[in-house]
């Protein structure tokens, strides 16, 4: 008896939680939903928040940004670095 209840209660911790009802996968990147062409290397509040505190860029999967944004985003930073709106490193 004692058995059968600790085998209930290991199978109850190994089973997926569901994610809450009104949270769901994005399916587009912040720029496709906007409706952005070009990301603006001006727009420093904007990099900046795709950019680590030591002033790396942040990966895809970590951004939520689409092969070809993050491509843009990637050169957007470069100029923004190379007209001094941007560090290079911390």
């Amino acid at each position: 008896m004692v058995r059968t209840a600790m085998r209930d209660k290991t199978a109850n911790s190994r089973r997926r939680r569901k994610p809450p009802a009104g949270i769901r996968e994005q399916t587009q990147c912040r720029f496709c939903r906007e409706g952005k062409k070009y990301i603006d290397y001006k727009d420093v509040d904007v990099l900046q928040k795709l950019l680590t505190n030591r002033g790396k860029i942040f990966s895809r999967k970590r951004s939520g940004n689409c092969a070809s944004c993050q491509r843009k985003v990637k050169t957007a930073v470069k100029r923004a670095r190379f007209m001094a709106l941007l560090p290079f490193t911390s």
